[in-house]
């Protein structure tokens, strides 16, 4: 996969390594220096080793204008004609699974095994999804026959998508929207994150043998003040999916307003983990390790929050405590490490913040950052690493309690009813996803109805179908992400009348 825009620098403005990776955006099919970048670090050892673009309105332009050009032509194609593009590249992407899930642990942090399962796989798999999805939608007809008129809908692509995506799950997140939005007929200029920008480049480089034409997929690298706010607020690109903060969804919003584009925004979550006294214990310790520290915990979806009925409350922490003190922190590289490091300094501080809050609020940290050290090599000595963090005796009215960490720290507390358990599961602003444990085939049931939250799992964690709505109640989120959620928000309907 080596392509003439991987080249080396050899200067850095906060670096003094001799070479570095240098990133170029992908515009109309080719690969376009910039005149400026910005640093990107591994976060595993603390340093810079690859330059992104520090992509403006100029850059922007460029790209909506090629994304403009190659509209026509590739949403006249048939779907089958599309869906054969999207199934190429995911054979692409899945024949060099592992050179995308070393360069994926590198950019982000993670460990090499989270992304080679987890990360890569999903990501050839939204191409495939999206690919045989679009083949399968129908419209709506409706009879008047005292009318004598016959109604029809059809639906239409809309025309380039600006599409933003995160750090967290870089290529996962961002293959995301490409997928559905070339599927349906748009064509697309999307910014993944600065921070991890690597593997959305690798990708570039796949689209010509895909046979993607030129201008369908354009990648602008770049800051979300330069580059995502150029392309939000550019008057050629009618809609925009975002993943990412409530706070620069509210930015974007703004800048959208003025052209009433379409918005699709998944945000931040404060999820709840909601155990009854009748949870199969071994079973729910489990998985929630897994749910609350998966990733680093840099995941919208990990939970928060863990409330547990007062009659299990000892045991319950005394066990998951313990539970968590085995999910190891190390070495990206490392088979046996379960998590790698936060994504960069500023991050880890601003979750280390956290914790030292929950202390000055009379809070209990019982494992993880302040308790337990870590054991790194010494390469990883100055990488941004926290170990799984449980923290207890807090108020629901703390922050610690009420905002998003995104880190590897959940808090537990207990509930004596059922009523108060949902009542402290919808106390916060967020309402993205929520898990329930009880074996009381009814209570979950009724539990799941009352929680604020655009996905609820009783008994298990992160089991998607991808034909099902994805998204958030609240401050989590505007819209639905899936099979024929995603297909409207690409699409435009129309209703037409035929008199007979």
């Amino acid at each position: 996969m080596q392509n003439p825009a991987e080249k080396k620098s050899s200067s850095s403005s906060s670096s003094s390594s001799s070479s570095f990776l240098v990133l170029e955006n992908f515009i109309g099919g080719k690969f376009v220096p910039c005149g400026s970048h910005v640093d990107s670090y591994d976060p595993s050892i603390g340093e810079v080793y690859c330059r992104v673009p520090d992509s403006g309105a100029e850059e922007v332009e460029a790209a909506v204008a090629a994304a403009k050009e190659a509209f026509p032509g590739w949403s006249a194609r048939s779907p089958e004609q599309r869906a054969h593009v999207l199934h190429k590249l995911a054979d692409l992407l899945e024949a060099n699974l592992e050179e995308f899930a070393q360069a994926e642990s590198r950019d982000q942090g993670k460990t090499v095994t989270f992304a080679r399962t987890v990360d890569i796989p999903r990501s050839v798999h939204n191409f495939r999804f999206f690919a045989s999805s679009v083949l399968h939608h129908t419209t709506d007809c409706s009879q008047m026959d005292h009318m004598g008129c016959l109604s029809y809908t059809v639906r239409s692509p809309v025309g380039v998508a600006g599409l933003i995506s995160p750090w967290n799950l870089p290529l996962y997140l961002l293959t995301w929207k490409i997928a559905p939005a070339i599927a349906a007929g748009n064509t697309v200029v999307a910014k993944p994150s600065e921070m991890t920008s690597v593997t959305t480049w690798m990708m570039c480089k796949l689209m010509q043998q895909a046979g993607v034409p030129p201008g369908v997929v354009n990648v602008i690298f770049g800051t979300g003040p330069r580059a995502g706010d150029a392309l939000v607020g550019h008057p050629e690109v009618p809609l925009v999916s975002f993943t990412g903060s409530t706070a620069t969804a509210q930015r974007i919003t703004e800048r959208s307003a003025p052209y009433c584009k379409k918005l699709s925004l998944e945000l931040g979550g404060k999820n709840p983990a909601i155990i009854f006294a009748d949870a199969n214990l071994d079973q729910c310790i489990e998985t929630t390790v897994r749910s609350s520290f998966s990733n680093q915990g840099e995941i919208c979806l990990c939970t928060s929050r863990i409330y547990v009925e007062r009659s299990i409350y000892p045991e319950f922490l005394e066990r998951f405590v313990a539970a968590a003190k085995k999910w190891r922190t190390g070495a990206p590289s490392d088979p046996s490490s379960s998590n790698g490091a936060l994504i960069s300094k500023e991050h880890l501080e601003k979750v280390r913040s956290f914790v030292a809050l929950a202390k000055s609020e009379g809070g209990t940290v019982h494992c993880g950052e302040g308790v337990d050290r870590l054991d790194l090599p010494e390469r990883n000595a100055k990488g941004f690493f926290m170990p799984p963090t449980v923290v207890s005796g807090l108020s629901d009215g703390s922050r610690v309690m009420q905002e998003e960490i995104f880190g590897p720290v959940t808090c537990v507390g207990p509930f004596d009813t059922e009523d108060e358990a949902v009542s402290k599961g919808n106390g916060v602003r967020y309402g993205l996803s929520a898990t329930v444990w009880s074996r009381d085939v009814g209570k979950v049931h009724r539990v799941a109805r009352r929680l604020q939250a655009g996905l609820v799992w009783t008994n298990c964690w992160l089991v998607r179908d991808l034909n099902l709505p994805f998204g958030g109640m609240k401050s989590s989120g505007v819209g639905r992400e899936g099979g024929k959620d995603s297909y409207h928000f690409f699409t435009e309907v129309k209703t037409i009348t035929i008199k007979q």
